[in-house]
């Protein structure tokens, strides 16, 4: 499920998202603390971000910024602001495409499928260092050495590769790798974890899932 994450401090405006993107059949969330806004949306784990650029705390500019630096998630600026200035300025710092307000939803939705089909043609292929995955065969390739991941065991590890180098909560692996939101029983995601780890020592990498006590779990890449 294609899964939406709006910045936007206006409690009416963002409801109105929300309300557009979950008819169009999406998984959609809005942050509402401002106070470390990078972080929640990083821990949202979005297919897409829609960011606003006048946010509490930091600008959606730096927020666009720094997210672009550390993920790899198309990101769609809706603003009230519209100059040429303040669209070049989104446009130069990463954002994949500029909308201002008001915008019609239809609008809204055909240019976030626009993007979402966009990236999808070239997310196939996740690197970290040397090390890649194809997301359409799950066959990882460390060095010269390489391996096909089960099915599952592929989807934990792509989710934790795209979220490198942050910690993944087992809820999001549970939603992310069988498609629901009911977490039903912590001990399948740690049963496909260790056949992950048994898997990934045939090729020397045995040590690299970390698991986070209380929290989940994170690459380690350091010696990679």
């Amino acid at each position: 499920m294609i899964n939406v994450v709006v910045a936007e401090d206006d409690i009416y405006l963002r409801e109105e998202l929300l309300l557009t993107f979950q008819r169009k059949g999406y998984h959609v969330s809005g942050i509402s603390s401002f106070a470390d806004a990078e972080q929640e949306v990083l821990d949202a784990a979005p297919d897409i971000l829609i960011l606003d650029i006048n946010l509490p705390g930091k600008s959606g500019y730096e927020l666009c910024k720094e997210l672009k630096s550390k993920a790899s998630f198309p990101i769609l600026i809706l603003t009230a602001r519209d100059t040429l200035s303040d669209e070049l300025t989104g446009l130069g710092l990463g954002a994949d495409d500029f909308l201002t307000k008001p915008c019609h939803p239809q609008k809204l939705l055909a240019r976030v499928d626009r993007l979402l089909q966009t990236y999808e043609k070239i997310r196939n292929i996740i690197q970290i260092g040397a090390l890649t995955l194809d997301t359409d065969t799950y066959k990882l390739v460390w060095t010269e050495k390489s391996l096909i991941l089960p099915e599952t065991e592929g989807k934990i590890l792509r989710l934790l590769m795209e979220n490198h180098p942050y910690t993944v909560s087992q809820s999001k692996i549970f939603r992310f790798v069988w498609n629901t939101e009911d977490f039903i029983d912590e001990n399948i995601i740690q049963v496909n974890i260790t056949r992950l780890r048994k898997n990934l020592s045939e090729i020397g990498l045995g040590q690299m899932i970390r698991t986070i006590r209380g929290q989940g779990y994170c690459l380690e890449v350091k010696a990679l």
